[in-house]
């Protein structure tokens, strides 16, 4: 009976959100970047975070956001431009918006078809974050 009253749901586990977070981390040290790097699970909710030493102090609170915003619309972050298009309203709302990154950076998690998390870097540009975020999904066999 329960069965009517909720849905099964996968997040990211613990050991492979924080593994996203060190493959994030070894690609920016290849990359000569310091960054943040935060992944949520699906509800959005914070799972892991690393943060470089002399990584920005703004970009903590950026990289998580990243991923909270990945997690909970399902597509990259850097696609806002293409969402908003020429709605110049929409555009203004969304920056109006608490926690919502409209920038490159933040990345949904998905295994198997189901969303598990969002994984969110902040740095370096926004392509170099992305990259970051690229890492830490290739080091879960997720590219």
């Amino acid at each position: 009976m329960t069965s009517a009253l909720s849905v099964p749901s996968s997040v990211i586990t613990a050991s492979a959100a924080s593994l996203a977070c060190q493959a994030a981390v070894a690609h920016a040290e290849a990359s000569g970047i310091r960054i943040n790097v935060a992944v949520t699970d699906a509800s959005g909710t914070l799972t892991a975070f690393l943060r470089m030493p002399h990584a920005f102090l703004h970009s903590i609170d950026i990289a998580i956001d990243k991923a909270y915003t990945a997690a909970s619309f399902g597509f990259p972050t850097s696609q806002w431009g293409g969402v908003i298009g020429d709605d110049e309203l929409l555009r203004i709302g969304l920056n109006q918006r608490q926690r919502l990154v409209l920038f490159g950076g933040g990345l949904p998690i998905v295994a198997g078809g189901q969303r598990i998390g969002g994984i969110g870097v902040s740095g370096g540009s926004a392509e170099q974050d992305e990259a970051c975020a690229r890492a830490g999904l290739k080091a879960l066999g997720l590219d």
